[in-house]
């Protein structure tokens, strides 16, 4: 396995296993599937400023971590959200956890102070994973959202990345 920098061109790659996530219902609160087109711009308006991280096994993608802008107020200018997808056929090896710890280290790079995200309380392995790459689970927030017409929680979680100042 190898992780790196996504490239535009892995757009139709990252949205595939993204579009795994909207239909399993436990990862987001996206409900329709996403285009390449959308994801290729994403990160090419993101660029190097709010990193996304692919992993290769064997010449092919089976996993991304993208971030995105926390807030637009300057204030917040360190903080990033993230996410991390994994290939239903390639999840419970380890996967998901090296493809969000390389995203951690090229979020500090570019100057990311602290990382959040928003997680679902039954995607346990999603939990597993920043609980084992030391997240703080802040709390939750309480009928976040609806998600087919039903309201759903989700655990707020976060990692300083520089943890001195």
């Amino acid at each position: 396995m190898t992780v790196r920098m996504a490239r535009p061109t892995d757009a139709p790659a990252i949205t595939a296993i993204y579009n795994q996530g909207i239909g399993e219902r436990i990862a987001t609160f996206e409900t329709e599937p996403r285009a390449a087109e959308d994801l290729e711009r994403q990160l090419m308006e993101r660029g190097e400023r709010y990193p996304t991280v692919v992993t290769e096994l064997n010449g092919e993608i089976i996993a991304w971590a993208g971030t995105s802008p926390y807030s637009p107020r300057p204030c917040y200018a360190g903080i990033a959200e993230f996410s991390v997808y994994v290939d239903r056929a390639h999840r419970g090896m380890g996967v998901g956890r090296s493809t969000l710890a390389a995203l951690l280290q090229a979020c500090a790079q570019v100057g990311i102070w602290k990382v959040v995200s928003r997680i679902f309380p039954e995607n346990r392995a999603s939990l597993q994973v920043c609980r084992r790459l030391g997240f703080r689970e802040v709390g939750m927030y309480r009928r976040h959202a609806r998600l087919d017409g039903t309201w759903r929680d989700v655990v707020i979680v976060e990692k300083l990345l520089d943890e001195t100042g």
